[in-house]
């Protein structure tokens, strides 16, 4: 009977925590006032709070209430899925703010991401993405001139970019992401509304077409408490490339 009770506890508080009745941040109610509800000993509500915590739920910190647990969208980092996608099949409604979409000619640094001359004209776009209104993402894109210019023509608030060219004939055969975390800058700063240094998770991406042609680079930094990366366990992706590398090391 024990057990029994100790899993309608906690799926009592899964569901109020999946509903929003207890939100983020707010406090569990607490063990004496769980025993009251349920008729039952402390036993039980700490197996079920212990549950949760495991589950990812709440936590718990001496000397107060247990917490529910800010969420976070995991993304898988060893495929490549389109933001607006993955924000969907995590059941949170995709948004984007378009800062700039512009012509330029590449500087060194961008001309051998990919891998063409210094000078070379590209499309760069600065574009904010959020999940369910908040602010989570600044993306930096830049494009080869002849891909890039295909988004003149279309309102970027309201597509997924990678999808839009994919279906002009400009979809990614390979993808490389490297991973690492960097200090705001005056424009993730404002746009994540974070003060400048703060710390954020950087995903940078190449892409290549069906002939190995780098036509993409990409710079996408997240806030850390909304988004964290993952990769499969083993660290290796089918062809035995490893994802996980040392720096330094090719």
């Amino acid at each position: 009977m024990t057990e029994v009770v100790y899993k309608l506890i906690a799926d009592d508080l899964r569901e109020r925590i999946a509903s929003g009745e207890l939100a983020p941040g707010d406090d569990v109610p607490t063990e004496a006032e769980l025993a009251q509800r349920w008729s039952t000993s402390r036993g039980p509500i700490r197996n079920a709070l212990a549950a949760l915590r495991q589950e990812g739920l709440i936590e718990t910190t001496r000397g107060r209430p247990a917490r529910v647990r800010e969420r976070k969208a995991h993304q898988a980092v060893d495929v490549s899925i389109p933001f607006t996608r993955w924000a969907r099949d995590i059941g949170a409604e995709p948004g984007a703010r378009t800062q700039e979409v512009s012509l330029r000619r590449t500087d060194a640094e961008k001309a051998t991401l990919l891998e063409v001359p210094e000078g070379t004209p590209v499309v760069d776009v600065l574009r904010l993405r959020l999940l369910d209104g908040r602010p989570t993402m600044v993306e930096r894109l830049t494009y080869l001139e002849p891909v890039g210019r295909l988004l003149f023509d279309v309102d970027l608030d309201t597509v997924s970019i990678t999808e839009y060219l994919a279906e002009r004939g400009h979809g990614s055969a390979d993808v490389h992401h490297e991973i690492d975390a960097v200090a705001a800058d005056e424009i993730d700063a404002d746009l994540l509304e974070v003060p400048v240094g703060s710390p954020i998770l950087r995903l940078r991406r190449i892409s290549r077409d069906a002939d190995g042609r780098t036509f993409e680079a990409s710079d996408d930094r997240y806030l850390s408490d909304i988004v964290r990366f993952t990769v499969l366990a083993s660290g290796r992706s089918p062809q035995g490339d490893a994802y996980v590398r040392p720096l330094g090391r090719a």
